[in-house]
This record gives structure tokens, sequence and C-alpha cells, in this order.
């Protein structure tokens, strides 16, 4: 019988891509289901995904989330890091799976838990030596301060982990390149810094745009979520789950100013703005641009996907974050318009 599998978060930029390399994957190997809010989210997935059942509700539905985690074998939680009655719902129902049959959750949180130590100090722009492991330092990640974003999610899916529930958490970096999912295909970071550039004319940056964040292609982090599921279908297989189930995803690491350079410079070549230049910003207007703007670019999270690579063989080959920027520009300026205006001037 094939495993079942119950998705949240599927038309959602990380969900999307990792559905989609799922089932390119493995098209016939899996019974999967999927949590819709309403019927337009429901036609995106079934346009592309006729055989996958689908479920309507949301993160507060506690009911259903409940009942579809009891019926699931596997649990991929895409859709909020931080929705704590969602995820005590889905490891409840998880929960009613015996001990010789184990649920599987899945569960994506994000670096953003990282921040907390320059949020605390309200020290933003600057670089910060602290980096994180996955591997021997599991241990640390795990246990770090309440006041972390995402903490009090990951404790509960931590805490659920026993003889009945199998837990992993995923822990994505800055996320870039364009998604194959059926709804969003959009990340945050980067098109949002390329978004405000072409808006205001400039590049900006946080402070002296010395704060470090790791890096993921989305094609490579679905990679990652797909040998996970392939290693809770085989029973648990050489991944670790519980307390040191825990998977950073980066390929790589950048400064935020020297990303804003790439974004400026982009910007300018392709006739957007008049000029490659780089302008701080005041602290106070970073969250007015942007949502948690400060943290996003201002703050540090770096870290080593180590125990991916080590037990599981993810091996990311997608390009840079610095090869993507320009792809990533040139489609910012067409979601506000700037594409058609551009060649209208161009066209005279």
């Amino acid at each position: 019988m094939a495993p079942k599998l119950f998705v949240t978060g599927a038309t959602g930029y990380i969900g999307g891509d990792a559905l989609y390399a799922l089932t390119q994957k493995h098209p016939n190997d899996y019974d999967i289901a999927v949590l819709v809010r309403n019927s337009d989210k429901g036609a995106q997935v079934a346009s592309q995904y006729s055989s996958i059942r689908l479920v309507y509700g949301d993160l507060d539905s506690a009911n259903v989330l409940e009942e579809e985690a009891k019926k699931a074998d596997i649990v991929l939680h895409f859709a909020d890091a931080d929705h704590a009655a969602a995820a005590a719902a889905l490891t409840k129902g998880l929960a009613a799976h015996p001990p010789n049959s184990p649920g599987y959750i899945i569960h994506t949180s994000g670096t953003g838990i990282l921040l907390f130590a320059d949020l605390e100090r309200q020290i933003f722009g600057e670089a910060s030596s602290k980096i994180y492991n996955d591997l021997d330092g599991v241990g640390e990640v795990t246990s770090l301060p309440d006041s972390a974003p995402h903490r009090n999610v990951d404790k509960i899916i931590l805490a659920s982990s026993d003889a009945h529930v199998k837990t992993a958490i995923v822990c994505p970096p800055t996320i870039y390149g364009q998604g194959r999912g059926t709804g969003n295909q959009r990340s945050i970071q980067v098109p949002e810094l390329a978004k405000v550039t072409l808006q205001k004319g400039f590049g900006v940056q946080v402070g002296a745009g010395k704060t470090y964040w790791t890096n993921v292609h989305v094609h490579d982090l679905s990679d990652a979520y797909v040998l996970l599921v392939e290693a809770a279908a085989a029973g648990g297989g050489k991944a670790s789950w519980g307390n040191e189930g825990y998977y950073f995803t980066e390929n790589g690491e950048h400064q935020w100013g020297d990303i804003s350079k790439l974004v400026a410079a982009a910007a300018h070549t392709q006739g957007f703005i008049s000029s490659g230049k780089v302008e701080t910003l005041p602290d106070e207007k970073v969250n007015e641009l942007v949502r948690f703007g400060i943290g996003l670019w201002g703050a540090n999270s770096r870290c080593r996907a180590l125990r991916a690579r080590k037990l599981l063989g993810w091996s990311p080959k997608g390009k840079s974050i610095e090869e993507d920027i320009p792809n990533t520009v040139a489609h910012e300026a067409d979601l506000i318009g700037l594409v058609q205006h551009h060649a209208a001037k161009v066209a005279g």
C-alpha cells in the first residue's frame, strides 16, 4: 500500500516547489492529500495534480488537521512556522499511531530562529562570527532561548517526538530562485530588496551592510524534503528523527551589503534606475518598507548544513544567489510594471 502523505502549504513557495519535486520523482508512489483554504486554491492544485485528494480547511481547522494526521503516514507541514495551534493539532493526530507504525512529521521552521541575539541587542548591519551547525552542534540549536523567532513551534514539534511520532525539522535560510508550484513562486528577501530598489531608484542596506545570512536555491531545498520523505517512507531510513532530527539547508553564505550592491547594479544595467548606488536607510525606515525588514536584511543568521549532507547524501547544485539576482530584478520589474514602461520609453 502506498504511504499516505498529508501536506499543508501546498500552494506556497516552499511547499509548492517541494510537492512538484516529490511528484516528479515519485509520480505514483504516494497517496497524497493537501490542505487548501478554498475552491480557488483547490483548483490550482487540481490543475496540476489530478490524483491528489483536496482537504478543505485552514490552519485554524484543528479537528481537520488532527483527523488528517491520524490517517497519514507522513505529514509535510510547510504552511506556517509560527502557527502553534496547527503544529499541536498535527502532532496530536500523529500521536494516535501505534509504536509499531509511528507517524512522521517533517516541519518547516527557518533560520530566522538564529536572529535572536542581534534582535535582543538591537544591533543591525554588523557582522557576527557565531555559526551554528546541525550535527555536533544540534543540541545548541534545539535549546535556543524561548525569545528566538519560531522557537515556540519548534518546541511543540520536538516535544511530540516519542514512540508514536517521529519528527524532523527543516530549517531553510534565505531561499532564492523561481518556484515550480501551482501558487506562489516568489521568495521574500531578495525579491523584496529588488522591489524596494526599483521603487526608490537606488539600492538600500541596513547599517554597514555586513550582516551574514546563508542561502539555498529553492530546487535544492526541495531535494532535501524529498530525501526526508523517502527516509520516512522507508521506516526512518538513514535520517535522524526526534531531538537530532534538525536540518539546516544552506549552500553558501552572503553579506547583505554585497547583495544590495549586486541588486542595484543589475537594476542599473537593465536600465531601470539611473545608477548603481546603495544608500543606508535608518533602522526605523526599513520595517516600513518590508515587514520585519530589519531582521531579514540587518540581523545575522549563520549556520552550516552538515546533517543532510552526511546522512542523506544531500548535494545542492543550483545556481548561486549572486547568479540569480539579474533574473530576480527583471521579474520584480515586470511585476510592478516597469518592464512595459521601460519598453515604451525606449520605443519613444
